[in-house]
């Protein structure tokens, strides 16, 4: 029986789809959009209509600093999640400069207790100032099995290891 309805076997995904799916994420990486562009205060709708979409959509994405992949990351909602990337305000919304912050001021606190530093907010801060100046690309996967294992894949594939980790907390 499938898992969420996938239609491919695990060898199928690993010898076809995913190899497809990478070489369509690097080809989109040589056109990648700026991060900054997600910083801006504009709405949801706005950058649907600038980036000629429709709607938001689960895929996967892949924040890029000059021409190295840095992090891989999925969403069931890719353009909300950019922006909360760099607009965020806790942990839960910017985990990615939440992290950077933590290795840039280590502490032995809560993740919330944390947030509430004045030294620790201002390594927050530049963290997010930081992926503002990067590129993304992105692709839509639809498929919830497919998006969650083709993110491992494409975090090996593109050698994201500093950033991407799937230890459970």
């Amino acid at each position: 029986m499938p898992v969420d309805d996938c239609k491919h076997s695990f060898d199928e995904l690993a010898g076809a789809v995913f190899p497809r799916y990478l070489a369509k994420l690097k080809e989109r990486m040589e056109t990648a959009l700026s991060m900054a562009d997600f910083a801006q205060g504009i709405g949801i709708r706005t950058l649907l209509q600038r980036l000629s979409l429709e709607d938001d959509f689960s895929g996967c994405y892949v924040l890029i600093d000059g021409t190295t992949p840095l992090y891989v990351g999925i969403s069931r909602a890719v353009l909300s999640r950019l922006r909360q990337h760099v607009r965020g305000t806790t942990h839960f919304d910017a985990s990615l400069a939440y992290l950077m912050a933590a290795k840039s001021h280590p502490h032995q606190l809560t993740r919330s207790h944390a947030m509430e530093l004045e030294e620790f907010m201002k390594h927050f801060q530049l963290s997010q100032q930081y992926l503002r100046t990067l590129r993304v690309a992105f692709i839509e996967i639809e498929n919830p099995l497919e998006l969650y294992v083709f993110e491992a894949y494409a975090a090996m594939a593109l050698e994201t290891k500093v950033w991407n980790t799937f230890a459970t907390h």
